[in-house]
């Protein structure tokens, strides 16, 4: 298992989280397992940046974005070097620390799921 620290967010986890998550599973899908709702309105398909995070700690263990993703995040709201969908990433066997961004494109949020 690797651990993911999810820096506070003002409506996802105003305390931040600490989670653990399977090797090969994307970071959406294990942030969602540790219910912090990311936005995902794609479904996970690459096709928005709503699940754009900034990977703090842990960045050069992930593989290259590819060109598909490195277009789309040229859109998020907040981009940085560090920048990721997090649709896009397989978490690997280095832990991570990761920020979700303040805003996304999306004009209507998605429910929070319980």
């Amino acid at each position: 298992m690797t651990r993911i620290v999810v820096l506070p967010h003002a409506s996802l986890c105003p305390q931040g989280a600490v989670i653990e998550a399977e090797a090969g599973m994307s970071l959406c899908d294990a942030l969602l397992a540790g219910n912090v709702w990311i936005e995902h309105a794609c479904e996970q398909s690459c096709a928005c940046t709503t699940c754009h995070v900034v990977v703090r700690e842990g960045f050069e263990s992930l593989p290259e974005a590819s060109e598909a993703e490195d277009d789309l995040l040229d859109r998020a709201w907040g981009l940085t070097p560090r920048s990721r969908l997090s649709c896009q990433v397989a978490v690997g066997d280095v832990p991570l620390v990761v920020e979700i961004p303040r805003y996304t494109i999306n004009l209507a949020r998605e429910e929070k799921h319980e």
